[in-house]
């Protein structure tokens, strides 16, 4: 372990918004358990076209759930969809998705299997079932978004990732590195937390990682992506304010001298986001890259 004093401590018991975000939320078996019906994005079309004030700046986003499926495909689209650059991960140890029964999921490998088999294979088996509770709508919007669900803690950060040009939300996250992480459930950011420190921050880089719980079906999840997107578009328009101020820089406050900062005003931001948007704790830290 380096004996960089940033490392040294666990940054979850250092930072903490400003103010204390409600109580965590009870442990759930959200990978196994039956998910209810997906019906799509709702008008995410619209939310998606309308026009953003923000001067061509964008943050860069990655978002987290356990298996890249459900939640962090959700927010990945409207991120994208909004035209932030993005990407997306789980951190389970495999790809869990709702079987016939719960003690029969169905599993898959991260990094080498598509959505596109995981729809094939699953319409093969019982199409009406997984109709039903909505995994193949799920696993329709996801292969449209990229090629399959990508693990966390195999994610080479700052490794060029040109073999994702195709994904949606790629232009701008092609150098491996994003400025906020946005988890979907406190054991993501646990894991994400946990990994980051094992790292070492051998890019010196600082990166956000917020937590926004959601729990695990689909129509929770559309409710998280709107709040994601309003999450993001609140710490945009934050960065945007200190880079117009500073005359370019967003994170070391004006001229570098002793103003305020973005990476200053973002526990403000999230305690404000989440008086709009009570019924999804949050949680926050800032780790590095």
């Amino acid at each position: 372990m380096s004996t960089d004093p940033r490392l040294a401590r666990d940054p979850r018991r250092t930072s903490t918004p400003s103010h204390p975000p409600p109580p965590a939320p009870q442990d759930s078996q959200s990978q196994q358990r039956p998910a209810s019906r997906y019906n799509g994005v709702d008008a995410i079309s619209t939310s998606a076209n309308l026009s953003r004030d923000d001067g061509g700046f964008k943050l860069k986003f990655c978002t987290v759930c356990a298996s890249n499926q459900n939640r962090s495909m959700e927010a990945h689209l409207r991120l994208s969809l909004a035209s932030y650059p993005v990407i997306s991960f789980g951190t389970g140890s495999l790809v869990r998705l709702p079987g016939p029964s719960i003690t029969q999921p169905n599993v898959y490998p991260f990094n080498s299997t598509s959505y596109d088999t995981m729809y094939t294979e699953l319409n093969g088996k019982d199409p009406r079932l997984y109709r039903a509770n909505g995994l193949l709508t799920m696993l329709e919007r996801n292969r449209s978004v990229k090629f399959g669900p990508e693990r966390w803690q195999d994610w080479a950060i700052g490794k060029p990732r040109l073999e994702h040009r195709d994904d949606r939300g790629s232009a701008g996250v092609e150098g491996g590195v994003v400025d906020v992480v946005i988890t979907c459930e406190e054991r993501c950011w646990d894991a994400v937390v946990d990994n980051l420190i094992e790292r070492e921050g051998k890019l010196n880089r600082p990166v956000h990682v917020i937590n926004v719980d959601i729990k695990d079906n689909h129509e929770e999840a559309l409710v998280g992506g709107k709040a994601i997107l309003e999450l993001a578009d609140m710490l945009n328009a934050t960065a945007r304010e200190e880079r117009d101020k500073s005359g370019g820089e967003w994170r070391n406050g004006a001229s570098g001298g002793g103003g305020s900062s973005f990476d200053d005003r973002v526990p403000d931001v999230i305690a404000d986001w989440q008086e709009k948007w009570p019924t999804l704790p949050a949680l926050w830290t800032l780790a590095w890259f």
